[in-house]
């Protein structure tokens, strides 16, 4: 069991979290095109980093460090969170090789959960870890974001395709399943390789392996089966197979448009898997992570399904407005995905606290 030293640490931590996302929530308006105060220099382009490392690298390392149960894995959220920050505050390598440390953290408790639990949905997450760690070091060595990007796109996806995996493994899959999933696995990391020689090829590569995947989670995940039940089991179904749609569209576009590094399309090939997959798998998952992470119940309700509805429509506006060329509906979908996000940890909040009284 947890000491209450090693609970009183996760809170910091998620705060640290908390602030790495509003940083970037506030960034990503400035990026697309809002006239909102910057308070530091260079503070649209940190969106990216912010978002992902220092949100996303802290939220997933926080919560596998309290699965490991080791105080020394909170080294891993901490780096995460504390080298996004200071890759806002100081202009230099001090903030990615903060965060590159936080990623071999993140190994190293991959590693020790791969030891302790040996299964193939442990391997495929610390895989991703690698990939991240990989990502971070061409990062550091001041590769340019797009060709880092897609390391990053692969940690986030097979690290929520292995907790998929981990959450459905009561249910037995059949060899043809387990063979073919391996096989995208495998098609993903030779996509990543491939950006490396060639980005316009890799990237094609890595966006038919996300719509494979996207295909396998459909028919395989457990979600098929929960979204006939009630509560907080259907809701998080709902978010499950919702995302995956989204995988499935970046993955489509990832494979039309190649190794874009900027403009509308690039807006349009990175959100449909940062928003519409990644955060949908987030509002599925909070109703799980947060208690575990906490020490306290958290009860459902069903106002959670309104930030979702308004994630996926707000999304939609956006993507329709970069794949038109059409400058308002992406800016406007754009501020929509900032005020749905800010939504749900409102309610969130709201619902701990209601939790927490009763």
């Amino acid at each position: 069991m947890p000491t209450t030293h090693t609970l009183r640490m996760r809170l910091p931590l998620l705060a640290l979290a908390a602030l790495a996302l509003l940083a970037a929530l506030w960034a990503g308006l400035l990026r697309i095109g809002w006239a909102v105060p910057s308070f530091v220099p260079g503070l649209a382009l940190a969106h990216g980093p912010l978002m992902v490392a220092g949100f996303l690298g802290t939220l997933i390392s926080l919560e596998r460090a309290v699965a490991l149960e080791r105080r020394w894995a909170y080294l891993a959220p901490l780096l995460h969170a504390l080298g996004a920050l200071l890759a806002l505050a100081l202009p230099g390598p001090l903030g990615p090789l903060l965060i590159t440390l936080g990623a071999c953290m993140l190994v190293l408790i991959f590693g020790a959960i791969v030891r302790r639990q040996p299964a193939l949905f442990t391997g495929v997450m610390l895989t991703g870890a690698l990939i991240w760690l990989i990502g971070n070091l061409f990062w550091l060595s001041g590769r340019s974001f797009a060709a880092v990007v897609p390391w990053w796109i692969g940690f986030l996806v097979l690290t929520i395709a292995g907790e998929r995996l981990e959450l459905g493994r009561l249910r037995q899959l059949p060899i043809t399943a387990t063979t073919t999933f391996l096989l995208i696995i495998v098609w993903l990391g030779g996509g990543l390789l491939v950006t490396t020689l060639a980005l316009d090829l890799g990237v094609r590569i890595v966006g038919g392996s996300l719509v494979a995947l996207a295909l396998w989670l459909l028919r395989y995940d457990i979600a098929r089966r929960t979204i006939r039940r009630s509560g907080v089991t259907r809701f998080i179904a709902v978010c499950m197979l919702s995302g995956y749609g989204w995988l499935g569209v970046s993955g489509v576009l990832g494979s039309l448009f190649g190794g874009v590094v900027a403009g509308l399309r690039y807006d349009a090939l990175l959100h449909t898997l940062f928003l519409g997959f990644v955060f949908a798998m987030i509002f599925g998952h909070a109703p799980i992570i947060l208690p575990a992470v906490l020490r306290m119940p958290v009860t459902f309700s069903g106002s959670f399904y309104a930030p979702l509805i308004l994630l996926h429509l707000s999304l939609a506006l956006r993507v329709m407005g970069d794949l038109l060329v059409w400058p308002e509906a992406r800016r406007w979908g754009g501020l929509l995905n900032v005020l749905v996000l800010l939504v749900f940890i409102a309610n969130t909040l709201r619902v701990i606290r209601r939790s927490k009284a009763r």
